[in-house]
């Protein structure tokens, strides 16, 4: 049976999963932006089949709305929906960050007998807009739904048959629990983030060479930090109470991070840092978890003129499209550090079979 899904906001995150769920030939997408360019530009490069020029008339022919919107529009768009004229079995859905908020504004909506499932595609990328757009965005992604404790199971059921196409990996959960855990792993971290570069750059003004040696894993460590200030700004006041709850726990490690430091043996510390690294290495490296994750290759390259672009000879000769690279630490006479990045595991699996057969240089995934 045709379905026909309407997406308002054509970012990145609508975008893609517009020409993901066109995988399916049943599926019929209408799509509407406040920016008319993304909007036109979404139609031009066939991401949408259909414009929509106002948002209460197309939701009218829609049986899925998806509102890919930053969290604060969403739930301004949620006060209006109850006015809109809509199909009495339509199911409305949105692609937010924090779900604790949206699911209370969806209460309004449940009374009038509109089912609302909340949603959250975990992926994304270093470019935004809907040029950047890819069906392949949520692949190997997790995509959580929230929907309420009593949601009539056939409804969830659709929603989950129609994002399949998409080839994310669809988990329930509730709307505390989503908020808890993207706090820990996404949210917290961008935090982190942002009060080391704070850091640095107070430390600038006193030693100011600080900032040219601040490369390589500082880098890596604080990349998140250069996101939108605006998404995050609503994300982190959407989700103050667990990103409180995560600050207090952060200032207690630190604290006994600090006793460590004066009073510990060698030992001790050694222990610290291997438990860290225990933990670390044993996380997933094979699917994409909350935060943006692109699919690094690491590569120990010598210093010699031409190794880069011999290296990426050899992965254009295989046809294999690298996203970016970037040198963590290169010197006379030592192995540097190429990290490539790839759009998908299957490329970087390619990746490493292709520089294995042309060359002696080491690869490895962090």
């Amino acid at each position: 049976m045709k379905q026909t899904v309407f997406i308002i906001g054509l970012g990145l995150i609508g975008g893609s999963l517009a020409l993901g769920l066109k995988r399916n030939n049943d599926v019929k997408i209408i799509g509407y932006d406040a920016n008319t360019h993304a909007l036109r530009t979404a139609k031009r490069i066939g991401v949408i089949d259909e414009m929509a020029v106002h948002i209460k008339d197309a939701a009218g022919f829609a049986d899925i709305i998806i509102f890919a919107t930053p969290v604060n529009e969403t739930l301004s768009l949620m006060n209006e929906l109850a006015n809109w004229q809509l199909k009495e079995q339509v199911i409305v859905t949105d692609t937010g960050s924090t779900k604790s908020e949206i699911m209370k504004a969806a209460l309004s909506l449940k009374e009038q007998g509109i089912t609302f499932i909340g949603g959250h595609p975990m992926a994304g990328s270093h470019k935004s807009g809907v040029e950047a757009a890819r069906a392949h965005l949520f692949e190997n992604a997790y995509y959580l739904l929230t929907p309420f404790p009593n949601e009539n199971q056939e409804e969830v059921n659709i929603l989950t048959d129609l994002l399949q196409v998409t080839k994310a990996k669809i988990v329930q959960v509730n709307a505390k629990e989503h908020d808890h855990m993207t706090a820990v792993v996404s949210h917290f971290p961008h935090l982190v983030a942002a009060s080391l570069v704070h850091q640095l750059a107070g430390e600038n003004e006193q030693y100011p060479f600080t900032k040219q040696l601040a490369a390589g894993g500082f880098r890596d460590l604080t990349r998140i930090a250069s996101s939108n200030p605006i998404m995050w700004r609503d994300i982190t006041v959407q989700n103050r109470q667990e990103l409180s709850n995560q600050l207090q726990m952060w200032t207690e490690e630190m604290i006994k991070l600090q006793n460590l430091l004066l009073h510990a043996d060698e030992e001790d510390i050694e222990n610290y840092f291997q438990t860290a690294k225990q933990v670390r290495d044993e996380l997933p490296i094979t699917a994409q978890g909350a935060m943006f994750t692109v699919y690094d290759l690491y590569v120990d390259v010598p210093d010699y003129p031409g190794v880069i672009s011999e290296i990426t000879g050899y992965l254009a000769k295989d046809r294999i499209s690298i996203t970016n690279l970037r040198i963590v630490e290169t010197r006379v006479d030592v192995f540097g550090i190429l990290v490539i990045s790839f759009q998908t595991i299957e490329d970087r699996a390619k990746a490493v079979a292709c520089i294995a057969k042309n060359t002696t240089f080491e690869t490895y995934i962090s």
